[in-house]
Formats: structure tokens, sequence, C-alpha cells
């Protein structure tokens, strides 16, 4: 199963990069800094909200109308002329949802790691949400997932499998649910950066050739 490595390793992934940058002024390794950070903070916020049965049946819902993976299909159209006003309140409700009163934590805490500030954090996380909705919503339809508890899997997987699922899980929901000072986010992204451990290929990989790191 293609994880959140793939995502953001992919053609989609260097567009949401670029893209995200040219909206936000920001350079773009910043922004894929901010980004490799944020999507499994972002993924494993969205899966503890799936561990209740309302919060997995709300989140099935939205994947299968509004974020069944449209979006997708046109990114090149998407970022054309803007990120549309829509997309980004769209995304602001997707976070406001996820992280709750936890998002200017968040989003303080990624503008600390990466150095950007805090309001250009915020638009990057308003781009990424209905993207990384929209990846979910594909995912669910191409592997027929129907129910809460195929939802929890195939978040799981894309997180990485079980133990480094669980891992960066609990990683998550201690950052969630503490004041936390944003270095679980460089576990994070330590984690989703050396592929769960192993050798650091993909997204470290991908940057540094993009970037000449």
């Amino acid at each position: 199963m293609s994880g959140l490595l793939d995502l953001i390793n992919s053609p989609m992934g260097k567009q949401l990069v670029s893209g995200a940058a040219s909206q936000t002024g920001q350079p773009e390794n910043k922004t894929a800094e901010v980004l490799s950070m944020a999507m499994p903070l972002l993924m494993g916020a969205m899966k503890k909200n799936a561990s209740t049965p309302g919060g997995a049946q709300g989140l099935m819902d939205a994947l299968s109308s509004k974020h069944d993976g449209g979006i997708l299909d046109d990114l090149g159209g998407l970022f054309g002329g803007g990120v549309d006003q829509n997309v980004m309140d769209d995304g602001a409700g997707i976070l406001g949802h996820v992280l709750g009163s936890k998002q200017p934590q968040v989003e303080n805490a990624l503008s600390t790691k990466s150095g950007i500030d805090a309001g250009s954090i915020s638009q990057i996380l308003k781009i990424a949400a209905p993207i990384l909705l929209g990846y979910l919503g594909k995912q669910t339809r191409q592997q027929n997932v129907s129910s809460p508890e195929g939802l929890n899997g195939l978040l799981g997987g894309l997180m990485g499998g079980n133990k480094t699922a669980a891992k960066q899980q609990s990683l998550v929901e201690s950052f969630l649910d503490s004041d936390g000072d944003g270095s679980v986010i460089d576990d994070l992204a330590g984690m989703v950066l050396n592929g769960g451990g192993q050798k650091k290929s993909g997204l470290g990989g991908m940057l540094g050739g993009l970037f000449g790191k």
C-alpha cells in the first residue's frame, strides 16, 4: 500500500509543494519541510478522530461525497491562478474539525521548527488539508473501504503499517493531548523522512535532489 511518504514524494506531492509555496511566497524547500512535518500530524489527528464511531462515520461521509478525490484531478488548475477561496475555507473547516483547539499550537510548533511565520503555516495547512482528504477519498474508493474499521486500517497503512503507525499515532496523540513544544514534530518528521527507520530515501532523498541539500 502506498504510504504518506509516497504521497509527498509523488508528482502530486511536488505540485502541492510548489503550489503552496507560490501561494504563500515562501521558498519551496521550506514549504516542503513544513508539509513533511504537517502531513503525518494531520493524518494522525484524522486517525484519532476516526477512533470513535461518530468520528469515523463523519469522515467516511466526507470521503464519499465532497472529498472523493476529485480535487486531485486538476491540481494544475487549482494552483494556476492562486488557490480558490472556497478551497481555503474548506481547508480551514477541516483543520478546525481535525485539530480543534490545538490548531494554534500546531501552527506555532511548525513555525518554530521551520522558521516560517505562523500565518504562512496556516495557509499551507489550509491548502494541504483538502488535498490530503481528497487523497484519502481516492484511496477508500480504490480499496473499497466502506466501514470505520476499514478506514482505520487504511489510515494506519498510510502511516507506515502496524508498528510504525502505532508509534506515529502515540506521538501525534501525545502532542495533541499536551502543550507540546514541537519536539514531537521532529520525531514524526524523522519517521516519515526515514521511512520508519529505513535508509534515508524517499522524501529526504527527494528534497535533497530537488533543493540541492
